[in-house]
């Protein structure tokens, strides 16, 4: 699931350093992804893992979006 999101950073998120897409790196602060970035990686997660954001939900990092695709992912 990791090699999946990771894969989703990199393709909506161009500019993002990868290496730095540990499950601790801070998406806004250590990522640098703006409003968008996050919009675009938000509906490329409901594409690949099958899940609806039916509410907001606040991510701050790598590892609190795998957290909801393990409760949440189909």
């Amino acid at each position: 699931m990791y090699d999946r999101l990771v894969k989703l950073i990199r393709e909506n998120a161009p500019d993002v350093d990868i290496s730095k897409a540990t499950p601790e790196a801070r998406l806004k602060e250590d990522l640098g992804m703006d409003s968008i970035g996050l919009m675009m990686l938000s509906m490329a997660i409901e594409d690949e893992f099958g899940v609806t954001f039916n509410e907001v939900v606040n991510f701050s990092t790598v590892q609190d979006v795998l957290n909801f695709l393990e409760k949440n992912a189909k």
